[in-house]
């Protein structure tokens, strides 16, 4: 790729493509791409836009789990399998409407007034999304609601959401997100969030609404315990993709989000990559590009560089949505193939001063997806040099960065927006939804389950069945001292050394949990006790 500039402009022209249509150009001229291999990919290619017609008319794209995959119904409901599930999407987002409304307009009110907040409880994808478009979209003087997340099931971090709510919790709205109503991060946070609630005299229920799945764990809870209202979700949606169903549009309309420019903006990147033509249709170029830099399989990272503060997190949404999806082990056959797409980045150019240097000059190991945004603000802007703004300026570091990489060989994409709206918030959505589906197919994965996931928290399960057995132990034995080896022959557990150890070492730095242990020169021969 050692090209001069005018051969740089000659490829520029040839495969920077625009979608007026979608307010969008994508380029992919600084990518290992030309006319031989998008030839050699057409079969591929064809079969993976088949793949897709048959997901979206309700095929069981989900064969490990035998499920339908209908997030693209999300956006356009009369494509829907059946007439129930049409009316269920329908009926869903004009509940979400109704409430929202009733919450702006005071009908709907905490203990102590008009709802101002809401903390939403979820994990994953069911934060991952809200975080995203709520920073991507919102405005702190004009937020109907602001918005507030626990998104992990870290104590510290929940107490310091709380600690930032004061006073205001009888003016928060809780929404807890749970499909299967039994996801154990979300209990958590839903159980801590609960505690403040009724420390403060108030009643969690009144306070609460939740999305799950009918019949769930949470469904039945919230069911018995009068929350405020509740929102469905769907067996036929994954949470990486669930951003556009009541998961994200809930929050988004709560916070004072056009939620039908979010659809809107779904909807039109839907139409646009279900062409059949790799030159009309954005998404298959995207994953094209994919298996091209990556040699199809992922020998290439993608570094995400959206230059522009309102898409920060949108990486961090990719991570997510990209790797989960297309970080499997096996094949549809059940070839080993440990696939999979390394997603990095932050926000340009903030960029610029960190790690930048290693893209430009060390391991070239990676491909860079860089995101620019025409119009730089509303109003009047300042001008800090002569004819210059720090709206040019990004733009400049923008385009110095992207040629800088192309001048060492480094490949990049670029994705140009007009601006930052909900139209686009949810076009990029449903773009790299699609791009995610069609590069699946090509590297023939299962992009709709998470087995590695799953596998992880099963271990967990046994790791808290291990800590409730040396709990038992020791409280059976208390005031006494026991070594990691005294306590593993204790419970029949001679094979959990380490994790012994390290459960051990977690409850001793908690002081709350009355559990100490003794001083020793030998790290190992340490004996706890507990009381």
């Amino acid at each position: 790729m050692n090209y001069s500039k005018l051969q740089w402009w000659e490829r520029f022209q040839k495969y920077y493509t625009p979608f007026p249509e979608l307010g969008l150009a994508l380029d992919l001229s600084r990518m290992n791409v030309d006319e031989a291999f998008f030839a050699t990919m057409e079969p591929r290619i064809q079969k993976a836009f088949a793949d897709m017609d048959r997901l979206e008319a309700g095929a069981r794209a989900n064969p490990d789990e035998n499920r339908m995959v209908g997030h693209y119904w999300l956006r356009q409901p009369q494509l829907a399998p059946t007439p129930e599930i049409r009316g269920e999407i329908e009926a869903a987002l004009k509940k979400i409407k109704v409430f929202a409304a009733k919450v702006h307009a005071g009908e709907i009110a905490g203990a102590g007034g008009a709802f101002k907040n809401f903390l939403l409880i979820g994990i994953g994808g069911s934060a991952l999304g809200p975080q995203f478009v709520a920073q991507a979209l919102g405005h702190p003087r004009k937020d109907e609601l602001k918005p507030f997340f626990f998104d992990n099931t870290d104590p510290d971090g929940m107490n310091r959401t709380l600690a930032a709510l004061g006073k205001q919790l009888n003016r928060t709205l809780c929404i807890v997100i749970s499909k299967s109503g039994g996801t154990k991060e979300t209990r958590n946070g839903m159980l801590v969030a609960q505690a403040a609630y009724e420390k403060s005299g108030l009643n969690f229920g009144r306070h609460s609404a939740a999305i799950t799945m009918e019949g769930s764990e949470l469904d039945k809870y919230s069911s018995v315990n009068q929350w405020l209202e509740r929102f469905p979700m769907w067996d036929w949606v994954g949470g990486r993709t669930s951003e556009l169903s009541a998961v994200g549009l809930l929050p988004a309309a709560l916070q004072g989000i056009d939620i039908d420019g979010l659809i809107e903006g779904g909807r039109l990147a839907d139409a646009a990559t279900r062409t059949k033509s790799v030159k009309t249709n954005p998404a298959a170029q995207l994953a094209l590009a994919w298996f091209a830099s990556g040699n199809g399989i992922g020998s290439k990272n993608m570094v995400v560089l959206p230059y522009k503060d309102r898409l920060e997190l949108f990486s961090k949404y990719l991570q997510q949505l990209v790797m989960e999806s297309l970080g499997k082990e096996l094949d549809l056959e059940g070839k080993v193939v440990n696939q999979g797409l390394c997603v990095l980045g932050n926000k340009g150019s903030t960029d610029q001063h960190s790690y930048i240097q290693q893209l430009r000059d060390g391991r070239n190991d990676f491909f860079v997806t860089f995101i620019e945004v025409l119009k730089d603000e509303s109003g009047k802007p300042v001008f800090t040099e002569p004819k210059a703004t720090s709206g040019d300026f990004l733009e400049g570091f923008l385009l110095g960065t992207r040629a800088a990489l192309a001048e060492n060989n480094r490949e990049s994409i670029t994705i140009t927006v007009n601006d930052v709206d909900a139209k686009v918030v949810g076009l990029l959505i449903a773009l790299f939804e699609r791009a995610v589906g069609l590069y699946a197919s090509l590297i023939n994965v299962n992009a709709y389950h998470q087995p590695g996931v799953e596998a992880g928290k099963k271990a967990a399960v046994i790791v808290l069945a291990i800590q409730r057995d040396i709990l038992a132990f020791l409280q059976g034995n208390l005031k006494k001292r026991f070594t990691v080896q005294e306590i593993a022959k204790g419970i029949g557990r001679e094979e959990e050394l380490e994790t012994i150890y390290k459960l051990c070492e977690h409850l001793a730095a908690n002081p709350a949990r009355k559990f100490s242990k003794s001083a020793s020169v030998n790290l190992f021969e340490v004996r706890y006790k507990m009381g």
